[in-house]
């Protein structure tokens, strides 16, 4: 019989020639691997999360400005305990002293006020900063001195430098991935039927793992939060895909040897595990439109490591059951996961109770889900695991409060503005401080710097000689080409302190100034301060000035209070041309953009999956109630999260929503096919619970996997962000496998009328394939051609004489029919011959087609053996 190319040989094709390449397959394996590890090295982690804000959002554009014209000293909060006053004044010395620190601030002792606010219950709070950038790795090595000349106190530190927080954090996750691979050791020796199974899928989870640390170096960098989580997600995510392959080649094992057994197994899964792959990416896909770009940032890389992980599912997989069949063959064991036949007989029991109850239940969770409270700061997480660096910075916090500061770019240029928006601003209750160059104090006489002063004035305050201050103006007046100054009345001339000191600098480093020693050393002293203070608060075209808040970095109040502050700071500044930048307001830009992200993602997670599910399950009624149960899920997740009260970080409640969906759906996927199969040859009943028998095992294994995942990030990490993703995770799966098992098969059973009306079907061109035969033929199929004349009908029945007829060949189903074709391209065309589905009774044959609509054919050579 002569055979046709068509789709599904094209998958067994493809699977042959995988398998037989599996050697060659290997040496490319592992020169990735080994690239890999090279490469790995070349990612770069981005540790600022506010680079991921949208460009059209005031704290990003503002951010943007303080980077290119502003520095930011590194500064620190040291909290000394149990110590005296006196003591702590002495320490103060040692702290300036100690190299990298440009100034330490612990009040005025003879300000009641500022001792108040740095010395309370035995405790004194040091207000540090270094001389170099808060980016510089120097400034966490002065730290480390600081903390090094107090190392015989009770020393608490909250700081703004170094990368203490991510170096617990990569240890943290280290430890998760020990942890989770434990897990999934136990889950798969519990449910694996062979202890040679275990090897095959280790190899294959941690070539994908170690193939996708090495490959997201493309991407430029990646946030901290993505480096930290992906690769446990990508297990956690993908390991389905590895279960079905080995599950598929163990059932094809049984009637076939290694080779075919991988071939056939092979090309049944690829389109299974495609179908299970596109829900996953339909929720990473939904991720990437946030317009908080972290959301794209995590959703290509889950992307990337989901695709790797199918690829090597694929690919190497194949050729490493053949290599270790062997070992799974002598390995074979019982199962020991039990029948849940309890749960398919309560289903029946229950069809007509458990769907409104969760009608009401989802619309209860619903209504919760809503009410969830959410973080867009880490201010208000608690973690059920604390580093150090956030026990000390929260005992720092609980004794002297926390330091919210602000930072108001306007305008530069007009001092005398700013020091009135300053004035009002200090006014304010909810503001303990407001500090500009139009208000920094000299200490001499009440002056500060951006006052303007004559040559009178100015030779009063630093008591020198009124006419060396004359030439000196006279100096200014012409290197500004103010010439008509010098002509007249020098004497009502006016120059800021902080120009005419700069000028008069640079006179003194020129020579053209004559000071003596004393006076020259205040000079550079005062000059440095200076400097220091215009690095900080004044740049090329914009002014800085900063707040210091008495508020909570985040909440309603903070933020009310923020409209306030822009519209006070509209009545000296155009609306546009001003920016209020620090972590409250980069918190009310992610509230602000969290509705719209939320929706989006929701939406577009949805349409994804159904689209999805429309293809698989050729139904619109079917995809409905599955999303229901996935959705309600949800619900019912973060419904529990409202009535704990705990705040969840936004973002981590956005990522688990599109996973939940994407990832969970799976196993009501499972579970709807197997019953969608089984129906078809028992009653619906019954089909119900062996449905559950049949797919218990896959739901547990993977739910278990990814619920214990969860349940250890969560337990282990001391960042807020994941922390939300991993409890959220772990409770979400709980959930998820509660409903498919219990909720869905009621679903299922009362909603059969539904799922049939809505169904439709695909159809196909047929295919017709030429046979011929000889002899004794015996007909049970459609056939069109000619059997001693022409025919073209239905045909049972045995015919003496000779075959030469078209077999229409069906493409629904290959592993129900009953077209029987042989390996080798001729046959002798003498003996019996039989076309029907019987023919697959024939050895060494695979099968094509649909059972219904094909005439098969098999005949007897001439030694009595079938071909």
């Amino acid at each position: 019989m002569k055979e046709e190319k068509n789709g599904p040989d094209f998958l067994l094709k493809v699977s042959a020639w995988i398998v037989d390449r599996r050697n060659l397959i290997f040496l490319v394996y592992g020169a990735a691997v080994i690239f890999a590890f090279f490469s790995r090295n070349w990612v770069s982690v981005n540790n600022d999360i506010t680079d991921y804000l949208s460009e059209e959002t005031e704290t990003k554009q503002g951010l943007t400005v303080m980077e290119e014209q502003f520095t930011t000293f590194g500064t620190a909060r040291v909290m000394v305990s149990n110590i005296i006053y006196e003591k702590a004044c002495d320490l103060a010395e040692v702290i300036k002293e100690t190299d990298g620190v440009s100034a330490v601030d612990m009040g005025s002792a003879d300000s009641a006020q500022d001792r108040e606010a740095h010395y309370r219950e035995c405790a004194v709070l040091y207000d540090i900063t270094f001389e170099w950038k808060e980016t510089d790795e120097a400034c966490a090595d002065a730290l480390e001195a600081v903390k090094e000349a107090l190392g015989d106190y009770d020393v608490s530190v909250s700081a703004s430098v170094g990368n203490e927080d991510i170096k617990n954090m990569q240890d943290e996750m280290s430890v998760v991935m020990g942890i989770t691979a434990v897990i999934i050791l136990l889950v798969l020796l519990f449910t694996s039927k062979s202890y040679g199974e275990i090897p095959v899928l280790v190899l294959t989870f941690v070539t994908a793992m170690v193939l996708d640390m090495g490959i997201n170096f493309i991407y430029g960098e990646i946030s901290f939060i993505s480096n930290s989580i992906y690769y446990v997600l990508q297990l956690a995510l993908s390991i389905d895909y590895a279960i079905i392959l080995c599950h598929r080649f163990g059932s094809e094992r049984e009637k076939a040897d290694a080779r075919e057994a991988c071939i056939v197994a092979l090309s049944k899964a690829i389109p299974e595990i495609s179908s299970s792959c596109m829900t996953t990416l339909s929720g990473l896909l939904a991720l990437m439109f946030m317009e908080f770009k972290i959301g794209f940032d995590m959703g290509r890389v889950l992307i990337t490591a989901v695709i790797l992980s199918i690829i090597t599912v694929f690919t190497l997989m194949p050729g490493l059951l053949m290599l270790f069949s062997g070992l799974i063959d002598r390995t074979r064991h019982r199962s020991f996961v039990p029948k849940v036949s309890f749960l398919g007989k309560m289903a029946v029991k229950l069809r007509f109770a458990v769907p409104p109850l969760f009608v009401c239940v989802l619309a209860v969770s619903g209504w919760y889900s809503a009410k969830c409270p959410y973080a867009y700061g880490y201010s208000l997480i608690q973690t059920s695991n604390e580093s150090s660096a956030s026990m000390q910075e929260r005992a720092v916090t609980a004794r002297f409060g926390t330091q919210n500061t602000l930072a108001v770019l306007v305008p530069v240029g007009d001092y005398e503005k700013e020091g009135r928006l300053l004035r009002e601003l200090s006014q304010l209750e909810e503001i303990d401080s407001a500090m500009g160059l139009a208000n920094v104090e000299l200490g001499i006489d009440g002056y500060v710097l951006t006052d303007r002063l004559t040559p009178r004035q100015f030779a009063e305050m630093t008591d020198m000689d009124i006419e060396t201050i004359r030439l000196l103006y006279a100096a200014y007046a012409a290197e500004h080409e103010e010439y008509g100054r010098i002509i007249g009345d020098t004497d009502n001339y006016s120059i800021s302190i902080l120009e005419l000191f700069l000028f008069a600098y640079d006179r003194m480093e020129e020579g053209f100034v004559q000071l003596e020693d004393e006076m020259r050393g205040e000079m550079e002293d005062m000059h440095g301060q200076i400097t220091d203070a215009m690095a900080q608060l004044q740049g090329e075209t914009y002014s800085r000035l900063v707040i210091s808040l008495n508020l909570p970095e985040e909440g309603s109040e903070t933020f009310a209070f923020l409209e306030r502050l822009h519209t006070l700071t509209e009545r000296y500044y155009d609306r546009g041309s001003f920016y209020i930048v620090g972590n409250s307001t980069s918190d009310f830009d992610l509230a602000a953009s969290f509705e719209t992200d939320n929706v989006l993602i929701s939406i577009l997670t949805i349409v994804f999956v159904i689209i999805v599910l429309l293809f698989t399950f050729k139904s619109v009624g079917m995809p409905v109630l599955l999303i229901l149960v996935i959705q309600g899920s949800i619900w019912m997740n973060f419904g529990a999260q409202a009535i704990s009260g705990d705040y969840i970080f936004f973002l981590s409640y956005l990522i688990v929503s599109s996973i939940q969906m994407g990832a969970n759906i799976d196993y009501a996927i499972v579970i709807a096919s197997r019953y969608q199969e089984l129906k078809q040859e028992m009653h619906p009943k019954e089909a119900i619970v062996e449905t559950l028998n049949q797919a218990f095992p896959t739901v547990l294994t993977s739910g278990s996997i990814m619920a214990g995942v969860g349940i250890a990030i969560s337990g282990m990490t001391s960042d807020g962000a994941i922390y939300g993703v991993g409890v959220s995770i772990g409770r979400g799966t709980l959930i998820s496998i509660f409903l498919v098992l219990i909720v869905l098969p009621t679903i299922l059973l009362l909603g059969d009328s539904v799922i049939e009306r809505t169904s439709f079907d695909i159809r196909y061109p047929e295919l017709w394939q030429t046979s011929e035969a000889e002899g004794r033929v015996h007909l049970d199929g459609w056939v069109r051609g000619e059997i001693s004349g022409k025919l073209n009908a239905e045909v049972h029945g045995v015919l003496e004489g000779s075959v030469n007829g078209i077999v229409r060949i069906g493409q629904d189903s290959r592993e129900e029919s009953g077209m029987v074709f042989a390996e080798e391209e001729s046959r002798e065309k003498s003996g019996m011959v039989h076309i029907g589905e019987k023919g697959r009774e024939a050895g060494g044959m695979d099968h094509i087609g649909e059972a219904d609509s094909t005439a098969c054919i098999t005949e007897e050579n001439g030694n009595g053996k079938e071909t």
